[in-house]
Order: structure tokens, then C-alpha cells, then sequence
């Protein structure tokens, strides 16, 4: 049985005992959201991330998600992508095409990935040129306290360093402001170059998931959720605060081994 509960401004936090319950919750939490966005408003806008996030959605393809779940409504965005081929084995493109997209009845054209025939900047201002004009369409939506796009929901994972999407610590795209989809060329995790939404768009979302399992990233989910002393770092998951928006963490028991709140731990 999954331990619930919430964290002073961290937002809801989702223990599982087994990894089959996180991958049961989780595809009940998208699964729920998919069909509130699609009654509101005919659609449903996600951004995915890479590392282990696919494989831990993959009951999604499985019954009843496969036949319950509106896929022609879903459009596909990516929170971060590596500035590979489309067939490499680094693109998250192709870890979720291999892992999700093709097992489930997605419409081809929802599903934007990034141009992967140019470099990482211009890779990232046309990425955030087709978003504007989804925007425009009404596909994705727009938040009411900024002109960011508001997606229904953005996925996360999180790095042993503390890092989300392409967001890592201390590096200079963590202060990004104006842009909507910026460009980094030194990721200190291979390969070099990416593209990620700013924190201004992640905090903008409807709703934010931060999936993190393993106790090798323990000690960085505490720093993302527990006090932390003033000079500790401030790692980027711990900038992850939707303004309107909801923010839940689904993790397993070895990633909240150390965190805090005992009343989640017992």
C-alpha cells in the first residue's frame, strides 16, 4: 500500500512498497489526468523526460490504459532531449517511441520531437517556435500569471546530482527567464548537447510528476524536499515549485530512505 502525504510548499508526496505499485499508480495518476484535460478542454499536452521514467509508465500500454485512455487526444513534448539522431541510442525520442509511443494508438503528427538536423540552438529555438504556435491553436495552453506555455502535465526523473530535465547544478540555464525552451552544449552527463524547457515553463505546468526510484537517489530527493540549511546547495529539483499548478513525487522506499518526515517512513 502507497504512504501519502504532503510536504510544507513540496508538494504530495506517494511512497510505494513495490516498484508494480508505483507503475500502477502512476499510470492511474496520467491516466486520470488525460481524461480531466480531455473533457475540459479536447486535449491533452504531456512533456516526457528520459532515463527510467518510460519503462516505469509502461503499464500504460497494458490493459485497461490501452483501450480506456483517449490517445488520439495526447500530444507528445519532450522536457529535454539530447541533440542526437532520432535512431541513437541516447534520444530519448527513441526510448520512448520503443518503450510507449508505438505500443499505444498515438496520432503520428501529436507526437514533437525535436529537429534533430541542426545544432543544439537552433534545435532549441525551433522547438519553442512549434510550441508558440500550438499555444496559438489552443493545443497547449497558457498560464494566467506569465505568457508560458501551460501543459496539462510534465514528467519528470531525477539525477543523483540533483538535476531534472536538462537543468543541472549550477549551470547557467537554471537562469533563464525569457526563453521558453533553451539549449545547454556542456551537460556534465554525456553527451554534451541538449535542449530543455526553462523552470519557468515546468513551473507553469498544470500539473508536475517527479518520478524517483533507488536508493542512489536518496540523498539528492532529500535535498529537493527536506529543509535544507542555508548553505546547502540549492540543487535545480528543489526549484521545481509549480506557481498554480500541482507537484507530486512518486517514489519508491529506497529513494525516500532519507527523508525526514517520519510520518511517511514508518
Amino acid at each position: 500500500m502507497a504512504l501519502s502525504g504532503n510536504q510544507k510548499d513540496r508538494g504530495e508526496l506517494r511512497i510505494h512498497e513495490s516498484m508494480d505499485e508505483l507503475k500502477t499508480d502512476l499510470a492511474d495518476y496520467i491516466a486520470e489526468l488525460s481524461d480531466a484535460s480531455v473533457k475540459e478542454r479536447g486535449f491533452f499536452a504531456i512533456a516526457l523526460s528520459g532515463g527510467s521514467l518510460i519503462g516505469l509508465m509502461g503499464k500504460l500500454c497494458e490493459s485497461p490504459y490501452n483501450k480506456t485512455v483517449d490517445w488520439s487526444k495526447w500530444y507528445i513534448f519532450w522536457a529535454d532531449e539530447r541533440v542526437v539522431a532520432k535512431n541513437h541510442a541516447d534520444s530519448n525520442y527513441k526510448l520512448a517511441k520503443d518503450g510507449l509511443l508505438s505500443k499505444v494508438p498515438i496520432v503520428p503528427s501529436h507526437v514533437h520531437s525535436i529537429n534533430d538536423s541542426v545544432s543544439a540552438e537552433e534545435a532549441a529555438d525551433d522547438y519553442e517556435f512549434v510550441i508558440r504556435q500550438l499555444v496559438k491553436t489552443h493545443v497547449v495552453n497558457v498560464s494566467e500569471i506569465n505568457d508560458c506555455p501551460k501543459f496539462d502535465l510534465i514528467l519528470l526523473g531525477l539525477g543523483p546530482d540533483g538535476h531534472i530535465a536538462s537543468l543541472f547544478p549550477n549551470h547557467s540555464a537554471l537562469d533563464e527567464r525569457e526563453e521558453w525552451v533553451t539549449f545547454i552544449t556542456d551537460s556534465p552527463k554525456p553527451p554534451p548537447e541538449r535542449i530543455t524547457f526553462t523552470l519557468p515553463v515546468i513551473n507553469s505546468a498544470s500539473n508536475v510528476a517527479v518520478v524517483v526510484t533507488g536508493e542512489g537517489k536518496a540523498e539528492a530527493l532529500h535535498s529537493a524536499i527536506d529543509e535544507v540549511g542555508p548553505d546547502d546547495p540549492l540543487i535545480p529539483a528543489r526549484m521545481v515549485q509549480p506557481a498554480i499548478g500541482k507537484l507530486v513525487w512518486f517514489l519508491d522506499k529506497q529513494a525516500a530512505s532519507k527523508l525526514e518526515n517520519s510520518n511517511l517512513n514508518n
